[in-house]
């Protein structure tokens, strides 16, 4: 199988014996897959190996079966992302979600544009926070795991936004009782991730705490690397990372 001038991006890549490199990309039509970029890595190479990296859009093709494809060719398809310090950590945040959220040769062009939108916002200095939260939103929801946000559980019965509730991985909110009910949110903070409209302070830290347990719920494997990367950094003043 071929794929001709593909939209992409690199959400990862390691060397490999001498002169190549394995990539983990996210493709527009094709999804989540493994390339061989081979001799990338040697002086005269025709595909640069500064091309390939991640947060720079690009037109790829490449030819083969399975799980490992081998990349043919590589063009930009514009400048890099302009993500430094706190934004530079969120968007790689974000590709390693993908690439551990992802299962291979799974087509998500919708999540893909969803992607592409999300890098621009963090480049253009949107909130940090609310950003995040807005993308891991709509990544379970492509994946089928949306979350409930605007009614109850147990009855169907629609959030009080001065309500407090409690968190059901499979389900979704019922009325918080006691701490046994496991973990608690409000119903201000489901009602603004439903809605689109970035909550309080105090709300995106419920929503930052809820969405770190939902996606471990969900990962096949341990937590994400970038959590403790960013437990180990100093942000900004009312900053909230993953």
């Amino acid at each position: 199988m071929r794929i001709e001038q593909q939209p992409g991006f690199v959400l990862h890549a390691r060397e490999w014996r001498e002169t190549s490199l394995l990539l983990e990309v996210f493709s527009r039509d094709h999804g989540r897959i493994g390339l061989l970029a081979r001799g990338v890595r040697a002086a005269r190479s025709r595909a640069p190996r500064a091309l390939l990296q991640p947060l720079t859009p690009l037109v790829l093709s490449w030819s083969g079966r399975g799980e490992l494809a081998t990349l043919s060719s590589v063009e930009s398809a514009g400048m890099p992302l302009a993500c430094t310090g706190e934004t530079l950590l969120c968007a790689l945040y974000l590709n390693e979600l993908l690439t551990r959220m992802l299962t291979r040769h799974d087509p998500h062009p919708n999540l893909f544009s969803n992607y592409v939108t999300t890098l621009a916002r963090l480049a253009h200095g949107e909130p940090t926070a609310w950003t995040l939260r807005r993308f891991e939103r709509d990544l379970l929801a492509y994946l089928g795991y949306g979350l409930q946000l605007e009614t109850e559980d147990d009855n169907g019965t629609k959030l009080d936004p001065t309500g407090a509730y409690a968190w059901h991985f499979d389900s979704g909110p019922v009325r918080w009782r006691t701490h046994a009910d496991g973990l608690k949110v409000s119903g201000s903070a489901l009602l603004a991730l439903a809605r689109d409209v970035q909550p309080s302070p105090q709300d995106m830290a419920t929503l930052r705490r809820l969405m770190r347990a939902v996606i471990a719920h969900h990962l096949d494997g341990p937590g994400l690397r970038a959590w403790n990367m960013f437990a180990g950094n100093h942000f900004s003043a009312g900053s909230d990372m993953p």
